[in-house]
């Protein structure tokens, strides 16, 4: 680092510098023994001492080194991030939402309850349900929800079942949720096509299974085409069929999961619809379901009285799982996903779709040369490449990410999903130019040739950044999350 560009804020701290001032409080100073000894200090804490210059230097800085959609790319396979409109920013900070509170009463707040009202309309258009909660706070609540829910259903038959069946190309949250819902994990192999293996599944069909957790597109970026055939089976022993609806971005407008057999839908409204999202949250993650499964919703629900005109919870449902928020999921979220879905409406939603398939497909056929698909042939708005052919040089995906790094680009998802050897997956969504997609595709295709000429470059990769590469699994063992002056970690 230069004296420029320093590390921490520390480095440009100096005894006697204030970046404010603080006016006297006016009162009188604490009385004798207000604070017991024991947890008075004895030295007093180590605060940097800088400007207001030094410190708006600081975290500007900071926050140029962040990478964000705002910047360029982020290809993040099965992450969908895309840009967000800042009309959405716009209509979630509109003071009558922004200091709602959730506990005023329904009379004050019947814009927010008809904003998730129709919210809930379109979604139930979108995917062929029924009935659907805001209450889940991201994907992963949404499929505890949704299982929950499928736990219920069978239990009120009394037919209480204990295997919940994942395909081996699941995202991983899958069968932690089933785990946490209570249910067995029994996989399903992929076929050579990269599909669920329809002979596999047959065969693990039997009384105890509850259902079948599914993503179509699945996890591979392939469209499951014998998706009525497995709903035909997982009903015929009485399971039900989940939706995972982490790549709804792919189908909107174009086919709904109802209409495929699924009974159980969560939504990523925060992947699919725009909002910000990443490091934790936020999040929302909306479960819509049959007619069937309506009575077992998470309560309360939004109602209409019609003759009324209001809306209303709906709390008398007796048949629920019960609450899996302390309210009613993160509103603000809702909010921006509303007005997306508005702005653009049903026909740029089917846009959407076509576009994000045509961009991953453009992605795939201008770098599949040099990083061969895992399942070779048209994907939908992802795909999975394999930097396999690279080993013999010493050179893996991981290296192959970080030098993208150096060349401008946020990398792609390596290492999963985990049925591909040395994985590769891409997802450029909808939102990006061509211009945007053919400069990845370049530094892609400039680090396949850097991988043969040059492999020891890759191996130091990144070299641009203030932190160059890390031992990836020594961080994990020995981490440590804040400044401590001369620690020794420091210098290592």
């Amino acid at each position: 680092m230069t004296a420029a560009s320093p590390q921490t804020i520390f480095d440009v701290s100096a005894p006697g510098r204030r970046s404010s001032t603080i006016p006297e409080a006016g009162v009188g100073p604490a009385p004798a023994g207000a604070i017991p000894e024991r947890l008075r200090r004895r030295t007093p804490p180590r605060l940097p001492e800088v400007s207001e210059l030094d410190l708006v230097r600081h975290y500007t800085r900071l926050s140029q080194r962040n990478w964000a959609i705002d910047v360029g790319p982020y290809p993040l396979g099965s992450c969908t991030m895309k840009y967000n409109p800042k009309v959405n920013e716009e209509t979630a900070a509109l003071p009558g939402f922004r200091n709602l509170h959730p506990w005023q009463p329904e009379s004050q707040v019947q814009g927010a309850l008809r904003l998730l009202w129709e919210t809930e309309r379109i979604l139930v258009e979108l995917t062929g349900m029924a009935k659907v909660t805001f209450q889940p706070a991201a994907g992963a609540q949404g499929e505890m929800t949704g299982l929950l829910m499928m736990r219920a259903f069978h239990a009120a038959a009394g037919d209480p079942r204990s295997v919940v069946l994942i395909p081996d190309s699941a995202h991983g949250t899958n069968p932690a949720s089933v785990a946490l819902a209570g249910f067995k994990v029994r996989q399903i192999p992929s076929d050579e096509r990269g599909l669920v293996d329809l002979a596999a599944l047959e065969a693990a069909l039997d009384g105890q299974v509850a259902g079948l957790m599914l993503t179509n597109p699945n996890t591979l970026g392939l469209f499951e085409r014998d998706i009525e055939k497995i709903a035909a089976a997982v009903h015929a022993v009485g399971g039900l069929l989940y939706f995972d609806g982490a790549n709804l971005n792919a189908i909107l407008g174009k086919v709904r999961p109802g209409d495929m057999g699924f009974d159980i839908v969560h939504i990523n409204t925060h992947k699919t619809f725009t909002t910000p999202h990443g490091g934790g949250g936020p999040g929302a993650g909306p479960v819509a379901v049959t007619e069937r499964l309506a009575r077992f919703l998470p309560a309360p629900v939004v109602g209409y009285d019609e003759g009324e005109g209001r809306w209303f919870w709906d709390t008398d449902r007796p048949d629920s799982i019960g609450r899996m928020h302390g309210f009613h999921g993160n509103f603000g979220v809702l909010v921006r996903a509303y007005t997306y879905l508005r702005s653009i409406g049903g026909e740029g939603l089917v846009k959407v779709a076509e576009r994000a398939v045509l961009n991953a497909n453009y992605l795939r056929k201008r770098i599949e040369d040099a990083y061969p698909m895992a399942h070779p042939g048209w994907c939908m708005h992802e795909f999975v490449a394999t930097a396999r052919r690279y080993r013999a040089q010493g050179v893996r995906a991981m290296d192959i990410a970080k030098r993208l790094i150096d060349l401008g680009y946020h990398p792609p998802t390596v290492y999963f999903p985990l049925v591909v050897e040395e994985a590769m997956m891409a997802e450029p969504t909808e939102t990006e130019s061509r211009e945007s997609l053919d400069g990845l595709a370049d530094a892609l295709l400039q680090i396949a040739g850097e991988a043969s000429s040059d492999p020891d470059l890759l191996h130091r990769a990144p070299v641009t950044t203030p932190v160059g590469r890390l031992d990836e699994a020594r961080a994990a063992r020995r981490l440590h999350v804040r400044w401590e002056p001369g620690a020794p970690w420091l210098s290592e």
